[in-house]
């Protein structure tokens, strides 16, 4: 089971991907049950305390695939074996682009009115 965990390991091409539609399903559920439970007024602006958690979970989420997209280009280095190279680069780039839609997605759920 170790070896799963190891950054070079063919796992981690989906792991970024999977992070991300974890979150993604979390922050729009989270979402829709708060506005149903609990929804602010609507002449409040965007600082709400719904956003300021969806806020702390988008960062959240962005700084461990970020984290993750360091750790796979540190462990590409350390390997001498060409696939296992391969897959870090290759599960450092997926990483990347999945911080980035966590942030692209996440930017206006942070920054608009929840609930309208």
């Amino acid at each position: 089971m170790s070896h799963l965990l190891r950054l070079t390991h063919p796992i981690h091409l989906v792991g970024g991907l999977t992070l991300w539609g974890i979150w993604f399903v979390a922050i729009y559920g989270g979402l829709s049950v708060a506005c149903t439970v609990a929804p602010p007024s609507p002449d409040r602006d965007a600082l709400t305390g719904i956003n300021v958690v969806l806020g702390v979970s988008t960062l959240g989420t962005a700084i461990l695939l970020l984290w993750l997209t360091w750790a796979c280009m540190k462990a590409s280095r350390r390997t001498q074996v060409r696939r296992e190279r391969f897959f870090a680069l290759a599960s450092a780039g997926i990483y990347l682009f999945s911080a980035g839609a966590t942030l692209f997605v996440g930017y206006p759920v942070m920054f608009l009115p929840p609930c309208i």
